[in-house]
């Protein structure tokens, strides 16, 4: 009988390599590989895995008794990183989307097959450029863009105060590399509609109203809480939205090293998004002797460029917890608001920075 298939003699074509989350690898980039691991930190990682897995309980049951019970050890342990493994379901658990899920039967179907969207040319224009280097997201008219086709359409017929607005692409897509396409869906809506924390939703309105406020109050942290660089910033006519904007669109998902994005969406979706501000600030304090060296153009592609020693999520972000704002948040947020509540014009149309 005729051998079928490839003869073993053949030059196979070799396999992308890739990094541990899916993501190409770039010739002299090693963000995102895991050297190996030793004994030990396999045995640690399992104890971590088993801890949190008699925290959720079977599929989320025990999740909301334990935050009852224990908030401060749910933070302390969501701050070190959820386990990887462990990270869609928990996401869920963490945002309220669960409880949409369950309580809206066959709606992202509805939407995604009978409806129709004035946004469908846009999503389509977009979702190329959406984590382009990931192997889930590379094929053209591929698993991956459907998929992530599939909830920016559906979210723009949910919301079609919101529809669609680039940016989402890129949050949706974090979304989709851990859970099913209606589990991103409802989290993609737990997030812009306000299901635990703050509605998103105004960061992707006209004219980005959100937006606008987060950089009024980060404009302002930055003058408060690293003054000299702050000094810096006014002299070289620098401002929040040169550099920061995606930070909040995106949540840091785009241009970040994943691995440093992801275990700022564990505290972002748990704590909100004063993680963005202290992340924000922990960046330029590591940053700071340099930076208050540059002129203008050096300033802003360092800006848009941090090393890759600042990304270190082991050292950012125990920096970024030990900035205290939530006081000075609050009172920035009313100051904003008493500036515009009488100036409408502030709200006009603009074009959102374009990732």
């Amino acid at each position: 009988m005729e051998k079928v298939g490839v003869d073993e003699g053949d030059p196979q074509p070799p396999l992308p390599r890739v990094d541990r989350f899916g993501f190409l690898k770039q010739d002299g980039n090693s963000n995102g590989f895991a050297r190996s691991k030793s004994a030990y930190e396999y045995q640690r990682d399992e104890r971590r895995i088993r801890k949190w897995r008699k925290m959720i309980g079977v599929g989320g049951s025990d999740w909301k008794y334990y935050v009852r019970r224990k908030p401060h050890v749910v933070r302390r342990r969501i701050r070190k990183g959820i386990p990887d493994c462990l990270r869609g379901l928990v996401w869920q658990l963490i945002s309220g989307s669960r409880d949409l899920l369950l309580m809206n039967p066959g709606v992202y179907e509805q939407l995604v097959i009978y409806e129709t969207s004035a946004s469908e040319l846009d999503i389509i224009r977009d979702i190329s450029r959406t984590f382009p280097s990931h192997v889930f997201f590379q094929q053209r008219h591929g698993p991956g863009q459907r998929s992530l086709y599939n909830v920016l359409k559906a979210y723009s017929v949910y919301d079609r105060d919101v529809g669609y607005v680039q940016g989402m692409g890129f949050v949706a897509g974090l979304l989709l590399l851990y859970m099913s396409e209606e589990d991103a869906f409802w989290l993609l809506v737990a997030l812009l509609k306000g299901a635990v924390h703050s509605p998103m939703e105004g960061m992707y309105l006209v004219g980005l109203p959100l937006v606008q406020q987060y950089l009024f109050q980060f404009d302002h942290l930055v003058k408060d809480l690293l003054p000299k660089l702050g000094e810096h910033f006014s002299q070289e006519m620098i401002n929040p939205s040169m550099y920061a904007s995606q930070w909040f669109i995106t949540v840091f998902s785009y241009s970040f090293p994943f691995h440093l994005a992801l275990r700022i969406w564990d505290v972002f979706l748990h704590e909100g998004v004063k993680i963005v501000f202290k992340v924000g600030l922990a960046l330029l304090k590591y940053c700071h002797d340099d930076l208050v060296k540059l002129p203008f153009e050096k300033l802003i592609h360092a800006l848009r460029n941090f090393p890759d020693d600042a990304m270190n999520p082991d050292t950012l972000l125990p920096m970024a917890y030990s900035f205290k704002i939530s006081k000075r948040l609050k009172e920035l947020k009313q100051q904003y608001e008493m500036q515009h509540a009488k100036t409408p014009e502030n709200h006009a149309k603009q074009k959102e920075p374009s990732p």
